[in-house]
């Protein structure tokens, strides 16, 4: 009876220890489950907003992108000469002359450049520029020719050389840049051609010609002292523009007298934008390019360019206005002589243009050159930006007209105000001190 008693309570303990095992089992089970489900719901969710994110980032900087070149007149490279019309009679000859394809099989009848600059056919610059034989140039590009156009306006025509130095990128960036670039003090590109395996470019016309050859011809008219500041100061207003108007910045990489061309009112504007580069997009990182002597060593050393590339090569030009002397033959060891025995501003006066001679205010010699040459101080960080020498510039210019009006002012005075004569000249020169205690404490 006691067995039979102890076998039932053995049998009943078994059940319920199996029981709670089972239980203990199922319910690790289901922890274990509701676990994978929750971990994998987890996962996709994030997952998912990740992909959301990414994509809605993507949509945005598009959007962004797109607005910026269309602010700017650009819609992109196929967009912006689309109107540009090549056969294949043409599209073979461009590819038989290097070009590249990126110019043929457009829409004949798309005739409309996204970049609002108007398409002139082969035939039309051919008859303006009397079957290219008034030539008034030669550059880098290829000849340069003088053309007028049937609505009576004198234009200059470059026409793209097969075996020029600059190409098909240089022609592509001139259009591209001049497109949405505009500003008194730039050359404006009033139209381009792509026609039987040609490639010109249509600029207004400059009458006066370029600096260089003001400062470096044997016939041209000697410059005036006046208008090398006027010149300077426009040229660091285009540069300025470039700098600090455009969006985004652009780095010219070419600035030198060449490539600064004179308008019928003797007016500077900055030429020539085939080796320019967009700052923000082509990230500063390029082959090198420019023109030797006025290269910034910086740029040459890092091979890359930033806008106080810019700055050098301004700073040489400055130089190259107040010398008359080329980079290209040995002005920077001259600057450099002349500024170890420099005390202040006053050791400027030796490299002045011997030309000018008694003709200038010295005082404003002086201040360019210091100006200049802290634009080629051999640390970028250390140069001056662009707006900050134009307004440098334009107090030069400001103080100039200032003591012009009074020196006028002087000749009505007469020997009977004397007194006051006086009084204004020793003003003036209290003046001009504080302008130099100024440029002191800047530097």
């Amino acid at each position: 009876m006691l067995r039979c008693g102890a076998d039932h309570l053995a049998n009943f303990l078994s059940a319920e220890i199996v029981c709670t095992s089972f239980s203990i089992q199922s319910t690790d089970e289901m922890k274990f489950r509701s676990l994978k489900i929750i971990l994998g719901f987890s996962i996709g969710v994030t997952v998912g907003v990740v992909l959301v994110a990414c994509a809605l980032l993507c949509i945005r900087l598009r959007r962004k992108r797109f607005k910026v070149q269309r602010s700017n007149g650009i819609i992109g490279i196929d967009n912006i000469l689309s109107d540009s019309v090549i056969d294949d009679e043409a599209a073979h000859a461009s590819r038989q002359n290097g070009h590249s394809s990126w110019w043929r099989m457009h829409d004949k009848n798309f005739v409309t450049s996204a970049s609002g600059i108007p398409r002139y056919s082969y035939k039309d610059l051919q008859k303006a520029t009397h079957n290219f034989t008034t030539v008034i140039g030669q550059g880098a590009f290829g000849p340069v020719y003088k053309a007028m156009m049937p609505t009576g306006e004198t234009v200059a025509v470059k026409v793209l050389a097969t075996n020029s130095s600059q190409g098909e990128r240089e022609f592509q960036t001139e259009v591209m840049l001049l497109g949405r670039l505009h500003h008194r003090n730039l050359v404006n590109l009033v139209g381009y051609c792509v026609d039987k395996g040609e490639r010109m470019l249509v600029y207004e016309f400059m009458s006066n010609g370029s600096l260089a050859t003001h400062l470096y011809d044997k016939d041209a008219r000697i410059l005036s002292w006046e208008e090398r500041v006027s010149t300077a100061q426009d040229v660091s207003r285009g540069i300025e523009y470039l700098h600090d108007g455009a969006v985004p910045p652009v780095v010219h990489r070419d600035i030198k007298s060449a490539n600064i061309l004179l308008d019928h009112l003797m007016r500077a504007r900055v030429a020539d934008f085939g080796l320019s580069k967009e700052q923000t997009f082509d990230r500063r990182n390029s082959s090198l390019k420019g023109t030797y002597g006025y290269m910034d060593p910086d740029y040459v050393s890092t091979n890359t360019f930033t806008t106080k590339s810019d700055v050098y090569s301004f700073g040489l030009f400055l130089f190259e206005l107040i010398t008359g002397r080329n980079p290209q033959q040995g002005l920077v060891d001259y600057i450099n002589l002349a500024a170890i025995g420099a005390d202040d501003k006053s050791g400027w006066d030796e490299i002045l243009d011997s030309r000018l001679n008694g003709k200038c205010n010295i005082e404003e010699v002086r201040t360019m050159a210091a100006l200049a040459y802290k634009c080629v101080h051999k640390n970028p960080r250390k140069r001056p930006a662009m707006r900050d020498i134009s307004q440098a510039l334009a107090r030069l210019q400001k103080t100039k007209h200032n003591i012009e009006h009074l020196s006028q002012a002087f000749s009505f005075a007469g020997e009977g105000n004397s007194e006051v004569v006086e009084q204004i000249e020793l003003q003036i020169a209290k003046l001009n001190k504080l302008d130099s205690i100024s440029e002191k404490h800047e530097a």
